[in-house]
């Protein structure tokens, strides 16, 4: 099974969307902050990392960044309100997918398994 972890700090928003996920069959562990989901980075496995940009202490960049040391082979995608955020030239932001809010579940369901579609694809090449 496929295992998401999800930073999002709006509580409302974080539970609709690992419902959503859940619902499409995947296994999600969600947090409201990236410090808090460093830890479990550190000690479990996750197919993809999908993470608000704008939360406090540690935003979604930098969560991507230390993510990308610590489990290279996690996929990243940002859900965000403000995708102006990643504009910023001075910060190296590794690959990763951008779903803009206000979206429908049903993009981001498609939208996952697009990212898990293309690396299956590429796989069998």
């Amino acid at each position: 099974m496929i295992r998401i972890l999800l930073a999002e700090d709006d509580d409302a928003m974080r539970t609709y969307l690992a419902r959503a996920l859940e619902k499409a069959g995947y296994s999600v562990v969600a947090v409201d902050r990236g410090t808090a989901a460093l830890p479990l980075l550190e000690v479990e496995r996750f197919d993809l990392l999908l993470s608000d940009i704008v939360m406090p202490e540690m935003d979604g960049i930098e969560l991507a960044q230390r993510c990308a040391d610590l489990s290279p082979t996690t996929r990243v995608m940002f859900i965000t309100g403000f995708a102006a955020v990643t504009l910023r030239e001075n910060r190296h932001t590794p690959q990763a997918k951008m779903l803009s809010k206000p979206f429908h579940l049903k993009d981001l369901v498609m939208e996952v398994e697009r990212i898990f579609e293309e690396e299956a694809m590429a796989s069998h090449r």
